[in-house]
């Protein structure tokens, strides 16, 4: 016999049995949808992760922090992230750029409304990265030294104003803060006369021959004078304003948490408010650092000599992540790349395709039992058709084949049904999802995916399954002696 009268005569048993062959074929069909569903959540989930790396540049992106006091040891001393070395970073091999995140706390007016909140300074190759350019919807500045101001969502929500458009060539004025380290030195130092008044009305003079009261004299004119210092430079600290342009606004809310500061200036633009003092803000270990890395008290001014808490560095396209990194900790700094990150998400997806299959092998399983129990009970019932084919001249390899065909069409059919039907159901569930996250205003994907290689994976799955499921019944039936066959028709 030919395997196209094999499949005829498969075909045909099948079809003398429909009812039991529709709930058998029913069974494969809904494994392999399970099968197709549980592993097209796992491609849509990576799928989606692929595009956020790939759609903001996170694969080449890195950022660099100073190391914490815990992993450096007492007697080293953690390097500081400032404008040296910046250039250090910069001159890696592999990096394109390296920029900090310099942002400052600034009250802003603009449209009668004032807010308190950050202004985020960005150097010009910063704003070409696909990062930002994905971030600020291509949107750039002028020139790097203009005095303009981009507007992001956070900002629209925070002034209140709905049409952005209404906005931009308007003029906004922000302030800021800066620490005067003249006005704390005088504050410091007070009034040298009254002060040599006060002296000599709290000192007394016949206990200062000994040196034990000298020094207790000291330490407390000293820590009064420190004290005043610190107080002039957090508490006196003056108001530095300037004027921009609004160049754009960015509408849009951030996409998958995204996100940068509600106002972007230029770099240089943040140097011309900060060029008169220190910008400390509120926080006194910022001076505790700016004292400790000598920017204080700098030669080469303030611009120039504070330090910043991360660097980012932008990596060329086919740059070796890892040499980078290791290139960065060998400066003492600490490194996060994202590219790193994303091989860690790939590990995990491995294991996450893994589980989602796994589901759907369990019900692929439990389908193939129902195979099994259809065709040896059709062995039963078509004994007779067995010792038929036996006595033409059909050996037990031809008879072997034909049940196996018959399990192979049951898991073509049931396969085909079932890929169709998990896509369906997938599709469903994506809608429903779209609509939900619409109504929480959480930003849309289709964590569903079918790529090519899962249809083929899903339909050699059934249908090997399924001839597998077909071995036993087949061998049964190759066994059936043609005269005892016979003979109990």
């Amino acid at each position: 016999m030919t395997f196209r009268d094999l499949v005829d005569l498969s075909v045909g048993s099948l079809w003398r049995i429909k009812l039991r062959a529709t709930l058998t074929i029913a069974g494969v069909v809904i494994a392999i949808a399970t099968f197709v569903a549980m592993l097209s959540f796992a491609a849509g989930n990576q799928r989606h992760i692929s595009n956020i790396y790939n759609e903001f540049g996170l694969l080449t992106n890195m950022r660099v922090f100073p190391k914490s006091g815990n992993g450096a040891s007492d007697s080293t001393v953690a390097e500081i992230l400032d404008a040296e070395a910046i250039q250090e970073l910069s001159h890696i091999p592999g990096v394109k750029l390296a920029y900090p995140y310099d942002a400052l706390d600034v009250t802003a007016a603009i449209a009668d409304t004032v807010v308190t909140t950050t202004a985020r300074a960005l150097p010009p190759g910063a704003m070409q990265t696909t990062m930002f350019n994905k971030l600020l919807a291509g949107a750039d500045f002028s020139e790097d030294t203009a005095r303009e101001a981009i507007l992001t969502h956070e900002m629209m929500e925070l002034t209140g104003i709905e049409e952005p458009d209404s906005l931009i060539g308007r003029r906004i004025v922000i302030s800021t803060r800066v620490a005067s380290l003249d006005s704390a030195l005088v504050l410091s130092v007070g009034d040298p006369r009254g002060e040599m008044f006060k002296i000599m009305r709290t000192v007394d003079f016949d206990s200062l021959s000994h040196p034990g009261y000298q020094r207790r004299v000291m330490r407390q004119e000293i820590g009064q004078r420190f004290e005043r210092f610190f107080d002039g430079l957090m508490n006196h600290q003056m108001t530095v304003s300037d004027t921009l342009l609004v160049r754009a606004v960015v509408s849009e809310p951030p996409s998958y948490g995204m996100r940068t500061s509600p106002i972007v200036i230029p770099e240089r633009t943040a140097r011309r408010l900060s060029s008169t003092g220190f910008v400390l803000g509120d926080n006194p270990a910022n001076l505790l650092t700016a004292m400790r890395s000598g920017s204080l008290f700098g030669p080469e001014g303030p611009a120039d000599a504070r330090s910043y808490r991360r660097v980012t560095l932008e990596i060329e396209p086919y740059a070796n992540y890892k040499a980078v990194k290791d290139s960065v900790e060998a400066l003492g700094f600490r490194a996060f790349s994202f590219a790193e990150e994303f091989d860690q998400i790939q590990r995990f997806m491995i294991f996450f395709y893994l589980g989602m299959g796994v589901l759907g092998v369990i019900a692929l399983v439990t389908s193939s039992l129902g195979i099994i129990n259809t065709l040896v009970m059709s062995i039963t019932e078509r004994r007779r058709e067995i010792g038929v084919l036996k006595s033409l001249g059909g050996g037990e390899h031809e008879i072997r084949v034909l049940f196996l065909v018959e399990s192979g069409v049951i898991g073509v059919v049931g396969s085909i049904l079932g890929i169709v039907l998990g896509w369906l159901a997938t599709r469903l569930v994506a809608f429903v999802l779209k609509i939900i996250m619409e109504r929480k205003e959480v930003p849309v994907f289709d964590p569903f995916a079918l790529p090519a290689w899962l249809i083929l994976l899903a339909f050699a799955f059934g249908v090997t399954v399924s001839v597998l499921a077909g071995l036993y019944p087949a061998a049964r039936a190759a066994r059936v002696d043609p005269v005892v066959a016979l003979r109990s028709e």
